[in-house]
């Protein structure tokens, strides 16, 4: 258990977090940067924090959520902040808004730049104001601040800017690959907060599998998995909008937008495809579950459930250090294809299927992806890693080899998607290995994930996900559940 001080804390039975764990961040990254020929002596990194933002053009506030990398730096929880870090001696610095005397008025008491030392357990702290001032005093060789692309969003990260900066020598391109490198590796304390986001998800999964009922909408569930996640783990933001598919809507990969706001009323026979994640003190998780609505698996249902589970249990025996994660995709692929020959909708060789990439038909997206603070965590593409051109393989977030300490999402799936499957109708080379008439029967039919969160270990694997897996398991589960009177919150006297 985490338990020491000062530490970032909700009450009740929620995680404690030392802001030790920041600390240790700090370091690893200093000796990573001390270990680059092109730091100079006396280096300084400058990180600026998020700022508040509102709705559009009016004055309602959007609920601040810290940006990545200065909260892997200082885990500070308040907007409109600076920290700075002495590359040569580890010393932190954490610069806080002179706020003005009306805050106290409306948003509660002002704290001085002491307060805040001590709370995050920094070395000095200053006003914003002071910023400029206090880094002339410190006479930096060079400022290394934060510029990159994010090889998932295409975004660029926003770079440290103050009144004044152009008077100190800056580098901006040292700092970010060697900060995303060292969050790609998780410390011992990072990974108790991750059991903790799995614990709590988990668990907030089992609940919905519970409460499920013929003729409720998809948002009951989503809002059923949001409130357990904080009144019982004190998660006030999920790690993505919630993904809540039922029947067809199950095989649309990011439902769940404005646009199809998990308002399907869920019907008899339908698949569940729910992938929700809850995050705590930012760090993620990212779950998906499918199971029927009823409790009961149809054959075909059946089938199509425990190829995509055989694809996930053959990924997880194979990952270990050393393993290249597109090899792990092609493992899953290949299981898929198998599968789907066994139960009759493809027909034929599947090494001939491979070379066609028909298995990216039926999984257009990548495996899985790199998890931390961000839900679809930075360093999948460092410096000499490519991405692959092909179908399927491209969509992959990371093509990295596999290294202790790594937490990534373990996600095959098998999807039933119109315009994937008129595509590879229409095309000669990948239309005779599908057999239409079987095909048919499984057109509506939506689709299938399996989503697990693990910890690359010097063996194997760690798995942080504890939901119900085999058929037997979540048939099992739901009866029993579904018998309760004890579910949790106000959704169990529901649709009776």
């Amino acid at each position: 258990k985490i338990s020491s001080r000062p530490s970032f804390w909700l009450g009740n039975e929620t995680l404690k977090v030392p802001v030790a764990l920041f600390a240790l961040n700090r370091r690893r990254l200093c000796e990573r940067l001390r270990q680059n020929k092109d730091v100079q002596k006396n280096s300084i990194v400058l990180l600026q924090g998020g700022e508040e933002t509102q709705r559009y053009c009016t004055d309602t506030g959007i609920l601040f959520r810290q940006e990545s990398y200065f909260h892997w730096t200082f885990g500070v929880t308040e907007a409109g902040c600076f920290g700075a870090v002495d590359v040569d001696t580890g010393r932190s610095m954490l610069f806080v808004p002179q706020l003005p005397e009306s805050y106290a008025v409306w948003m509660g008491k002002i704290h001085p730049p002491e307060f805040f030392k001590n709370k995050y357990a920094v070395d000095e702290a200053y006003y914003v104001t002071e910023l400029c001032s206090v880094l002339t005093s410190k006479k930096p060789a060079v400022l290394l601040t934060l510029r990159g692309v994010n090889t998932d969003s295409g975004n660029v990260s926003k770079e440290a800017s103050f009144e004044g900066i152009s008077q100190f020598n800056v580098n901006n391109k040292i700092l970010h690959p060697e900060i995303a490198e060292c969050r790609v590796i998780k410390t011992d304390m990072e990974l108790e907060v991750l059991r903790y986001t799995n614990k709590i998800s988990s668990e907030a999964h089992k609940e919905v599998m519970k409460a499920v009922k013929v003729g409720m909408k998809e948002y009951e569930l989503e809002s059923l998995f949001q409130h357990y996640c904080y009144a019982r783990g004190g998660m006030r933001h999920t790690s993505y909008t919630c993904i809540c598919g039922s029947g067809e809507n199950s095989s649309v990969l990011h439902y769940g937008h404005a646009g199809a706001p998990n308002d399907k009323t869920i019907e008899d026979g339908d698949l569940c495809l729910f992938d929700m994640g809850g995050e705590y003190y930012c760090y993620s998780s990212d779950i998906t579950c499918t199971f029927p609505a009823n409790g009961k698996f149809t054959a075909d249902q059946r089938a199509i459930y425990e190829a995509v589970l055989k694809a996930s249990r053959a990924v997880m025996a194979a990952i270990k250090p050393g393993v290249a994660w597109p090899d792990m995709h092609r493992l899953a692929d290949r299981v898929h294809l198998e599968e789907l020959t066994r139960i009759g909708i493809l027909q034929g060789s599947v090494d001939d299927m491979v070379k066609v990439h028909l298995g990216a038909v039926f999984m257009p997206h990548g495996l899985g992806h790199l998890l931390g603070i961000d839900v679809h965590d930075v360093g999948g593409y460092p410096e000499g890693v490519e991405r692959a051109e092909e179908p399927g393989l491209c969509s992959l977030r990371t093509a990295r080899r596999l290294q202790p300490g790594m937490v990534l999402t373990v996600e095959p799936g098998i999807y039933f998607i119109q315009p994937l499957l008129e595509q590879a109708l229409h095309d000669p080379a990948r239309a005779c290995f599908i057999n239409t008439d079987v095909l048919q029967r499984f057109r509506a039919f939506g689709g299938v994930r399996i989503e697990d969160d693990v910890v690359v270990t010097a063996t194997g694997v760690e798995l942080l996900t504890c939901v119900p897996r085999t058929v037997q398991e979540i048939e099992a589960f739901m009866a029993e559940g579904q018998g309760s009177a004890k579910s949790f919150g106000c959704l169990s006297s529901q649709k009776q």
